[in-house]
């Protein structure tokens, strides 16, 4: 069982993307090591819905892990998404607004380090950070490939890509237009960008969200620290929406009662299920690219539905 679980989140910071991503629907571009001052270069990936015309206007929708969203030919482990069926089929159906997928792909041995929550892991004592970088993927491979580096990460979501895409692409650049998600560390890095830039961010989805934040232990002080960070930096309710998701097997299997304490959080900042945030639990969901395609329309329908 543990094996099944640290293989599931160990192929997640795997990197595959030899071949262009062709989408069932809609249309792709894509940037080949978008430069940064803040992180080390990245591909991007803008998905365009069917008919995307500069006459109208896109709410934006931010995605982590981009190189597992829209073709299972070019992933590691033949899965995907399926993000661009899944918004084209929304948009069709005039269930949601019309938006754009930017799908920022992952870079394999700073993933860990991009994408854990910078100002939450500075609430841990100094010998509780200095062991959590010391453990490690496998016998060769340390969890993190360098000093956390999420504060970077966002800047270069927020000052450099967001204006890129706002001057290419015919977007509505506003807050109340502007999304982000992403699974596991993904979920992490989202929750994180709308608390720090609740001013870009009108909604985040999180799911299957890694809330133990390294491999999971007994006495692991991580989640205390997401919890104590979430209780001083939670945007407001008023004009927000946060939606998380776990499932029952696989990684998923241990994230329940952290999630209950993390929901515990949110009703005491003010958060509405149904309104301004939903946690949702999928029987039998793993950890996996299959199961968040198999539920993305949920969030999807949460953050930019009519």
């Amino acid at each position: 069982m543990y094996r099944l679980i640290f293989f599931c989140f160990f192929a997640l910071t795997l990197v595959s993307h030899a071949q262009p991503m062709k989408p069932s629907t809609g249309s792709i571009k894509h940037y080949e090591n978008f430069p940064s001052k803040w992180v080390k270069p990245r591909n991007i990936d803008v998905w365009l819905p069917e008919n995307y015309s500069k006459k109208d206007k896109y709410s934006v929708l931010y995605m982590h892990d981009g190189q597992m969203l829209f073709d299972a030919n070019t992933t590691w482990n033949k899965q995907e998404w399926k993000a661009d069926e899944i918004a084209g089929k929304l948009i069709a159906e005039k269930k949601t607004d019309k938006f754009i997928i930017v799908g920022i792909s992952n870079i394999g041995e700073t993933r860990h380090s991009d994408y854990f929550p910078e100002r939450a892991f500075e609430l841990l004592p100094v010998a509780q950070r200095d062991s959590i970088y010391e453990k490690h993927q496998n016998e060769s491979n340390p969890l993190f490939g360098s000093k956390i580096n999420s504060d970077n990460y966002l800047k270069f979501i927020v000052s450099e890509l967001k204006p890129f895409i706002d001057n290419i692409f015919s977007t509505h650049s506003d807050q109340q237009h502007t999304f982000i998600a992403g699974s596991s560390m993904g979920g992490l890095i989202s929750l994180y960008a709308i608390c720090e830039y609740p001013n870009i961010f009108a909604g985040a989805a999180c799911l299957s969200t890694h809330w133990p934040g390294v491999m999971h232990s007994e006495k692991n002080p991580v989640p205390a620290a997401f919890f104590a960070y979430m209780d001083k930096h939670l945007p407001s309710p008023k004009n927000h929406k946060i939606y998380f998701d776990y499932g029952t097997a696989t990684l998923d299997a241990v994230y329940e009662p952290l999630q209950l304490k993390a929901d515990e959080v949110m009703k005491a900042k003010g958060y509405k299920t149904g309104k301004n945030w939903e946690t949702k639990k999928f029987e039998g969901a793993e950890h996996s690219e299959n199961s968040w395609a198999a539920r993305l329309d949920v969030p999807f329908l949460f953050l930019l539905g009519r």
